[in-house]
């Protein structure tokens, strides 16, 4: 089950889209390492459809067609050289939500911008079972959507280095501050 977004609507999903297309241009999409070569090159159709229309969801929905996601993949060794390592088995839901939700919040910080809200609020999107202590104390933080989106678009395929969103199944994002 994908997030909860507060804030998703079409004004948002169109930051959204232009936000996909920002990187399309630049040759920037993240190609995570789990897609097959079909999947890679169907990702941001895949993609674009979820944020034209769909969510997090759906986008892990459609992932789970056959021929998109690998079995196993190459995986860095501590002490150097490669192993094979299994995908794993909700790599669906973790690559569609971290993504769609990396594009939600660069969508939401677009639209902060241009309607001058100072902040957006981090709150949690969906319940997690044991949720992390540094994702705890990020609940009702205010944060900049400038600085937000200025480092999400230098962060592509790796960790913000605000930490918002963070990391993968935390459920936080971001919401319009009250």
């Amino acid at each position: 089950m994908g997030l909860a977004y507060q804030d998703l609507n079409a004004e948002t999903r169109q930051f959204m889209l232009e936000e996909l297309e920002f990187d399309v241009e630049r040759k920037l999409v993240y190609l995570s390492q789990y897609l097959t070569a079909e999947g890679q090159a169907r990702w941001v159709d895949l993609l674009r459809d979820a944020i034209s229309e769909g969510s997090d969801d759906t986008l892990s929905l459609a992932l789970r067609r056959p021929g998109l996601l690998r079995a196993q993949y190459q995986r860095r060794k501590p002490k150097g050289g490669f192993t094979l390592a299994r995908v794993p088995h909700n790599a669906n839901e973790t690559l569609a939500e971290g993504e769609f939700g990396r594009y939600f919040v660069r969508g939401l910080c677009r639209r902060a911008i241009a309607n001058n809200w100072p902040h957006l609020e981090v709150y949690r999107a969906k319940q997690v079972d044991t949720p992390r202590p540094g994702s705890q104390q990020k609940i009702g933080s205010l944060v900049s959507p400038h600085a937000i989106l200025d480092d999400l678009r230098s962060t592509i395929g790796v960790e913000p280095l605000l930490g918002l969103p963070p990391g993968p199944n935390s459920g936080l994002t971001l919401k319009r501050a009250a």
